[in-house]
């Protein structure tokens, strides 16, 4: 009856709990990449194009940061739902282009 109750080695890696660390990680670089987006914001003297690639930037990072570690998209499983995001990125980015070439032309 015990033999039913016990946990193999891989099922008891499965379902290891990352612990908070990795969120403390997340969380820190989330706050600095939005400190860092503020600060470019707040300091008039920066060029306008470079605080646009600034913004652009740390947004970028900021959706891999959120979708590694809060979104759990790092683990195995999840790849049904990164190819809809993926397709996601591609449609808009094709809507994108479609509406500058329409408009321009």
């Amino acid at each position: 009856m015990s033999s039913n109750h016990s946990v193999s080695g891989e099922e008891a890696r499965r379902h290891k709990v990352e612990g908070p660390q990795k969120h403390i990680v997340a969380f820190i670089l989330s706050l600095a990449l939005t400190i860092i987006a503020f600060a470019a914001v707040a300091a008039g003297d920066i060029n306008t194009t470079f605080t646009y690639i600034i913004l652009v930037l740390m947004a970028i990072i900021q959706v891999f940061v959120q979708l590694a570690f809060w979104m759990h998209m790092k683990d195995r499983g999840h790849l049904f739902p990164i190819i809809c995001i993926v397709a996601g990125v591609f449609v808009v980015f094709m809507m994108v282009i479609m509406a500058v070439y329409w408009l321009w032309w």
